[in-house]
């Protein structure tokens, strides 16, 4: 396969890390290591990662005006003041907005108590939060939880000025706007008020990041008296903790990758002890609502408790006294053609979200016929999502729902829970954008086992599938995981080049439900590498694009897709994106002092099992370096401060990928965060299309098609 010219003559030469002599011994075998020192806190480790940044940033300087322009066209695409649609609570409906050319959003509330005295939106609206304003000048800033107290008077939110997902959860005073001195310094996602509003609940992680306790905090107090509420010993498991929409409770659950366990607290008597809702049992997963009915005071239950892709069982409320899965009964069978995800109580009825043919969707169904058929509610796109949107009271007529696809910014609508009656509430804006000269379709291509592999293709109408357009493909392929539809305001860039981009659905994911996840991992994993390969082969051999011009990108889990079908098939690549991969699977999976292992075994083996490690070391990317001479182009990503996929592990690739293959070294980049900086790159809405900007000029460069202009 013939290639673009590489980078301008004037580039560095790429730089060679040193090799230290280093070996793993593990079930009788040999793994030599040369980069191991790459993981430690050597001086040398952060001096690599610098240069390979600088021959990045040298290597790429002559894709600046076209960085440039992407940039451009995808910020056109933003409108000046972008805001969500609305949600009500008992005081106040709130949303958020972006001013234009900001980062981060505003939280913005009405008040709507007559009382107040207000005679114009405009004088009872008022800005609450301004996230912008949290910025220390680290370059980075993510907001964990901003969550509004049952009483409206204060907000709990968490920030993170590193991206290594520690975040200082502060409280604030609404009716004030000063922040109270109560500071916790160290916290995780989620969180939840009591019912009265005097106390919050929130998740600590330990030195792994796995959330392991929740603590109560008493609004107003020394964070140093906090009171730990639940810790869960197995590192196995993580704990997370949310309030129904109810008030009623507070729920905590903990859940590793095959098992769950949930807990309640009364949400008047914070100080309560946590019971069981249904103990813990291995293989067995549960998530808990509560939903008080007619009948009386009850829990709905989706598990997997006999049902593969999950069933909905009541539970009573366990106030005094734990209780096992004994106290369940099931009220909606399992569907094998419908993953059920989850149930979302309301006064009147409850809404089940559930993924079916590959698409996200809602049923309203009544309490007293949790069974029947109920309104099915569905994207009107092609290849949409349609889900919940924030529904914050219990007791609505009507809850707010997003429809979003790939190519139109989303649609929220307003349904009538007992009709299903919808009425469109607000709609985001993309200026100068014409969502009509774009093509979405639905294609299955055959994996080697004779699966079909479901693919959303996406092109300007003025690009035919015919063999002559240059083809991209996205994809994950783990952990259930879905990335759904939504609105980007950079795809259409590419589009408009003359790229068709494909979105893969590969096994490994959730969007064929529950059996899709398990038929790609453990020992199954090579399907999801089969599938990604397999839609690109099918791409081409339909003549749909250009075989010669085809590029894969994933992040992550996603990168390490990208790793193995680098090593098992590099001549189907003209480029691969790989960003934060986790490529050095083995030694990963065997090093328990790290985030994201001992949780993890569940979903990629256990290596200090032979079986287990065979499975893994057949494709770990580090461990299977393809032969030199038939390599495609390569941009690896990676952050010093990620916390989930070290940046030893694309350190340790790039550099064993040079040391085999000297003379195409040069085509290989690594783009790396060495400050600040998180796992999925840039914070900030700017920030993102920025990297995405970066990210998209060296595809369209490896592509052949930098210079081929924009359709009008």
């Amino acid at each position: 396969m013939s290639n673009p010219p590489s980078a301008p003559s004037t580039a560095p030469a790429p730089p060679l890390a040193e090799r230290r002599p280093f070996s793993h011994a593990e079930h009788g075998i040999e793994r030599p290591d040369p980069f191991h020192w790459l993981g430690g806190d050597d001086p040398a480790v952060l001096d690599h990662l610098v240069a390979e940044r600088a021959f990045y940033d040298a290597s790429t300087v002559h894709l600046e005006p076209l960085r440039s322009a992407l940039k451009a066209e995808m910020l056109s695409r933003l409108p000046a003041v972008d805001e969500s649609a609305r949600w009500s609570r008992r005081r106040f409906t709130y949303w958020t907005r972006h001013p234009v050319n900001s980062d981060y959003a505003e939280l913005w509330r009405l008040n709507h108590d007559s009382e107040a005295g207000s005679t114009t939106e405009s004088e009872s609206s008022s800005l609450f939060f301004d996230i912008n304003a949290e910025d220390r000048g680290t370059g980075y800033l993510d907001l964990g939880i901003a969550s509004v107290s049952p009483d409206e008077n204060l907000l709990a939110y968490s920030i993170d000025t590193q991206g290594d997902e520690v975040f200082e959860l502060r409280f604030r005073d609404l009716r004030t706007g000063a922040d109270l001195p109560d500071l916790v310094a160290r916290s995780y996602y989620g969180g939840a008020w009591s019912g009265d509003s005097r106390f919050f609940f929130y998740t600590v992680h330990d030195h792994a990041y796995r959330p392991h306790q929740v603590w109560r905090h008493r609004v107003g107090t020394d964070a140093a008296s906090d009171e730990l509420v639940l810790e869960e010993p197995d590192q196995r498991f993580e704990l997370s903790v949310r309030a129904p929409r109810t008030g009623d409770v507070v729920v905590i659950w903990s859940e590793s990758r095959s098992t769950s366990e949930a807990w309640v607290l009364d949400g008047t008597d914070p100080h309560g002890v946590p019971r069981s809702v249904g103990g813990r049992r291995h293989g067995v997963l549960y998530q808990v609502e509560h939903a008080p009915a007619v009948s009386g005071d009850r829990l709905l239950v989706v598990t997997n408790d006999g049902a593969v892709e999950f069933r909905l069982m009541s539970a009573p409320v366990p106030r005094t006294a734990d209780q096992d899965h004994t106290a369940w009964s099931e009220v909606r069978a399992e569907n094998p053609a419908e993953r059920l995800l989850r149930a979302d109580a309301f006064a009147d009825t409850v809404v089940l979200s559930f993924r079916a043919e590959t698409q996200h969707r809602l049923r309203v169904v009544p309490h007293e016929d949790l069974a029947g058929d109920g309104i099915v509610l569905r994207s009107q796109g092609a290849a949409g999502c349609l889900d919940l949107a924030r529904n914050d009271l219990y007791d609505a007529p009507a809850v707010t729902v997003c429809d979003e696809t790939y190519l139109r910014p989303p649609v929220w609508s307003s349904v009538d829970l007992h009709t299903g009656e919808a009425t469109e509430v607000h709609r985001g804006e993309a200026p100068a954008f014409d969502p009509d000269a774009y093509a979405v379709e639905r294609r299955t291509f055959p994996a080697p086992d004779g699966t079909s592999v479901p693919a959303v293709v996406l092109r300007h109408l003025d690009t035919p599938l015919d063999g002559s357009a240059p083809a991209l493909i996205y994809a994950y392929g783990s952990y259930e995981a879905v990335d759904e539809p939504e609105w980007d305001p950079g795809l259409p860039s590419v589009l408009d080049r003359g790229v068709v981009w494909v979105h893969a659905l590969i096994r490994g994911g959730g969007e064929g439900g529950r059996r899709w996840w398990l038929d790609g991992s453990m020992q199954r994993k090579q399907h999801t590498f089969d599938d990604q390969i397999a839609v690109a082969d099918g791409l081409a051999r339909e003549g749909l694009v250009d075989g010669d011009r085809i590029a894969t990108r994933g992040l992550s889990a996603g990168g390490l897709l990208q790793g193995a079908v680098f090593s098992q098939r590099p001549d189907r690549w003209r480029a691969v994106v790989a960003e934060v991969p986790f490529v050095d699977v083995v030694t990963t999976m065997f090093d328990e002092t790290i985030p994201l292992t001992i949780t993890e075994w569940e979903e990629w083996g256990d290596p200090r099992v032979r079986e287990e490690f065979d499975w893994m070391r057949a494709y770990s990317p580090y461990d299977n370096i393809p032969a030199a001479g038939s390599r495609p182009d390569l941009l690896v990503t990676g952050a010093v401060n990620d916390p989930r996929v070290m940046v030893r592990e694309p350190a340790k690739w790039v550099a064993a990928l040079r040391l085999s293959d000297p003379e195409w070294s040069p085509r290989l980049l690594f783009r790396c965060e060495t400050s600040a900086g998180a796992h999925v790159g840039p914070s900030g809405r700017i920030g993102h299309l920025a990297y995405e900007a970066e990210i998209y000029a060296w595809v369209l460069d490896r592509l052949g098609v930098a210079d081929g202009g924009v359709r009008a």
